[in-house]
Parts: C-alpha cells; sequence; structure tokens
C-alpha cells in the first residue's frame, strides 16, 4: 500500500542574476521528480549536496513551496486540504534533521523539548509525563537524563531526543533529513540500528535522505539516485547496489570504503572531472552530460525519461538501456 506519492514534483526558485541583480533567473532545484513510499517501507535518496534531495523532503513537509507536481499522502492531496485536516497530516508526517544540536532549543530540558508536539496539539497535560517518559525509554534514553539540556548531552543521544521528539504524535511517515553525517562513525550504526528497530516495532515508513550510498546500503528498501534535480536512478536497494546502470551511480559507490584490502585493489575508483553544474543553467539534454564519461552526442539535445532496466529497477540512460538489448 502506497503512503506518500511525488509526482512530477518541481520546486523553481526565482533569483537576481547579474553583477548589480538587475537580472531574473530560476534555480530548478527539483524539476520532475517522481516517488512512492510504501507502508513500513524505507526510501533513501541520495546524492551529492545540491541535488535537490533535502528540497524534495521539504516540499513534502510543506517547508518549499511546490511550483508545479503533486504530493499525496494517504490518498489525500496535501495541497487540496484544509487547514485542519493540514494540521492533522502533519501529526502523521514528522522529521529528524541532520543537526540535533541545532534542531533542540539549548534552553529547554529534554523532557519538554520531546513534549513540545504534545502541548502544541493539546494532548491531555496530566498524560505528558507519562508520554515523555515512554517515549525516552522507547529511543534509549535514560530516566535520568529528563532534566537536562541539550548541551549535557552526545550527538547521540540528542539525536534520540530528536527521534523521541518526532515519535511523540505516532507518525507513519518520518522524513530523515541526513540523520546521521553529523555523528561519529561508530555512533552513526547505532541510530541507524535504532530506526530499523522502531520501523519493526512501530511499523514506521521512511524517507530516508543521504549523501553517502554506504550509510543507507543496509536501511533502504529502494534507493532513488538524485542528480541535478531529477532522478537518475531508482531500484530495489539489493539490485541498484549490486548492478548500478547509471554512470553517476557507478561513481557514488566506487567511492564506498571497503574493509577488506584485498577488494579495495580489484575496485576501480571513478572520478568525476568537474563539479555538478549550478541548478540556475542547467545543461541541455542530460543533466549528467557534462561529466559523465559514456556521453554520446543525443545526450545533450533531449533529457532522457526514466526507463526500466529490470524490474523495478530504473535508469535515465539510454546508452546504458541499448547495452542491455
Amino acid at each position: 500500500m502506497t503512503l506518500l506519492r511525488i509526482e512530477d514534483l518541481k520546486v523553481h526558485f526565482p533569483v537576481r542574476t547579474g553583477r548589480f541583480g538587475g537580472g531574473k533567473g530560476l534555480v530548478k532545484a527539483v524539476d520532475g521528480v517522481s516517488l512512492t513510499v510504501n507502508v513500513n517501507e524505507t526510501v533513501a535518496v541520495v546524492g551529492e549536496s545540491g541535488c535537490g534531495k533535502s528540497t524534495t523532503g521539504n516540499a513534502v513537509l510543506g517547508l518549499a513551496p511546490i511550483t508545479a507536481g503533486r504530493i499525496t499522502f494517504d490518498d489525500r492531496d496535501i495541497a487540496t486540504l484544509s487547514e485542519a485536516e493540514r494540521r492533522h497530516v502533519w501529526r502523521e508526517m514528522q522529521v529528524v534533521f541532520q543537526d540535533p544540536v541545532s534542531a533542540l532549543n539549548p534552553r529547554r530540558t529534554i523532557a519538554q523539548s520531546i513534549g513540545e508536539p504534545l502541548v502544541i496539539h493539546r494532548h491531555p497535560k496530566d498524560q505528558i509525563a507519562a508520554r515523555v517518559d515512554e517515549l525516552m525509554d522507547l529511543v534509549g534514553l535514560n530516566p535520568d537524563q529528563r532534566d537536562r539540556r541539550p548541551g549535557a548531552l552526545s550527538g547521540g543521544q540528542r539525536q534520540r531526543v530528536v527521534i523521541a521528539r518526532a515519535l511523540a504524535l505516532n507518525p507513519r511517515l518520518i522524513i530523515c533529513d541526513e540523520p546521521v553525517s553529523a555523528l561519529d562513525v561508530s555512533i552513526q550504526s547505532q541510530i541507524l540500528n535504532l530506526l530499523m528497530r522502531l520501523q519493526r516495532e512501530l511499523g514506521l515508513s521512511y524517507l530516508f535522505i543521504a549523501h553517502d550510498l554506504s550509510v543507507v546500503r543496509h536501511i533502504a528498501d529502494r534507493v532513488a539516485v538524485m542528480y541535478l534535480g531529477v532522478v537518475v536512478e531508482e531500484g530495489p536497494a539489493s539490485e541498484v547496489f549490486a548492478n548500478p546502470m547509471h554512470p553517476y551511480t557507478e561513481a557514488l559507490l566506487s567511492a564506498i570504503p571497503l574493509p577488506d584490502p584485498k577488494l579495495r585493489d580489484t575496485r576501480k575508483r571513478i572520478v568525476l572531472e568537474g563539479d555538478m553544474p549550478s541548478p540556475l543553467d542547467p545543461p541541455t539534454g542530460c543533466p549528467f552530460v557534462t561529466r559523465c564519461p559514456i556521453a554520446e552526442a543525443a545526450c545533450g539535445t533531449a533529457r532522457p525519461d526514466l526507463a526500466e532496466f529490470a524490474p523495478g529497477h530504473m535508469v535515465r540512460c539510454p546508452p546504458r538501456l541499448r547495452s542491455r538489448d
């Protein structure tokens, strides 16, 4: 069952250009993204900084204006909801941001931060303390930490507070926006394991945003790789990792550290030339054409559509699709 559906989403921002700001331009942060997240599923959106993955998540949350396209949650078009209906949807859709330091008010205690959504949504006051204790236990925080402030906690503990707060209203979907990128590697695995346990126990769905494919290897059911505002490859995580088809996906996977030195010697590291073009002036045709090692003349004339390479495995690369035939 599909919980979240994103259809041909576009998020464009008007900007001033030129030396004195006299010109006008359009930043195409997201330029035609379609994704679905099913019940009890984790869909990872990965790509370099500036590819539009966080803007996609913000558009779902109502934090970025939608230029075109449609977002439905539980078969309800978010754009057409009344204020009361939208408020109900926000209860079922929560977010865990990248930096727990900036996500938490340093003046509030841990109990106050976790209980904030309960207060805002008028949860019975005499039940808030018990609910906070329940949430702290659920994410692995000790009861004696409830009166501490964020500055007295470690980075991993602060992120557990943020997760507990996100769970306060019993959501069905959590948008995880780089939730472990600010943490040490050893702590990253703990938080990822926590998220997977919570999904099993509570039946959660995740839209998991990350720039590092190694982070999503074990947590994601499906992976969508974004580049310059569009999805260039999407499919089951096992299929994308085992058989990447888009040159950009191959380059990202080649950068994942391997623990076995013998395997490191056998794998070719793909280093992309140049930087990602500006979304203010994207290339004509395929968005990856300026850095692609297998680009053809036709790649610079028209943007290719996502096409099915294998069941459920989509790729936006005609040269690779032709190699299948």
